[in-house]
């Protein structure tokens, strides 16, 4: 866990290092990553969002001689394979998930059943807003494909969360990655990026929490 904050943290640094020893063979690395990020439940913590950022800044460097292209493609591929990847893990295995007598706790036939109806209500823009929160990201694919959300509906809401993902975490790192007061406050700028991303989810938690007490008097 230290070594994975480490490189969260100094992502910039641990690119250019790749960068120096992969070679072209970066793509794949990162291809493999955002693959993962996006398509394995069980890793929800790796960089996603300042991972684009950072590879789009060195990007924007022509010392380091990479194609902005090339990333667009290689992020948007690797985000849309890894959903329906995750998607296809949640629809064969989130009925067992739901009876194991750990992850039952969080996710039950009932909780499935709820998630169903409102994935079929607001599943569309649920996978688009997901794509820039961090875990949640993970997590909403899995769940649409345990409450088996029409997959021809999850596919083109991936599609476009996938699109405008990497567009603008891509765009913001080119045009602003290698800017002076960037460069030198970069462990910060990551930081405003995972705390940017998580509002919408600590937003949606703090009205829960708010109108619970609402309903109950109700």
């Amino acid at each position: 866990m230290p070594q994975l904050i480490d490189f969260i943290m100094h992502i910039d640094q641990h690119l250019i290092s790749i960068v120096n020893q992969f070679d072209s063979m970066t793509y794949l690395i990162l291809f493999a990553l955002i693959f993962i990020e996006t398509g394995v439940v069980i890793l929800p913590f790796l960089p996603g969002d300042s991972l684009l950022f950072a590879a789009s800044a060195l990007a924007a460097n022509q010392a380091f001689n990479l194609n902005f292209g090339m990333f667009l493609v290689t992020f948007f591929v690797a985000a849309v394979l890894g959903d329906s990847l995750n998607y296809e893990i949640g629809k064969h295995t989130g009925l067992l998930v739901s009876r194991n007598s750990f992850f039952g706790r969080f996710l039950n036939q009932e909780k499935l059943d709820k998630a169903e109806t409102f994935f079929n209500k607001h599943g569309g823009k649920t996978i688009v807003i997901a794509r820039f929160m961090p875990f949640v990201r993970t997590f909403a694919p899995f769940i649409s494909g345990g409450s088996k959300m029409n997959y021809r509906k999850f596919a083109f809401y991936n599609i476009i969360g996938g699109f405008l993902w990497v567009l603008v975490c891509c765009l913001t790192g080119f045009f602003f990655g290698n800017l002076p007061i960037v460069q030198d406050n970069f462990t910060f700028v990551i930081f405003g990026i995972i705390g940017v991303s998580l509002l919408p989810a600590i937003i949606t938690y703090l009205k829960s929490k708010i109108s619970a007490p609402q309903k109950e008097i109700e």
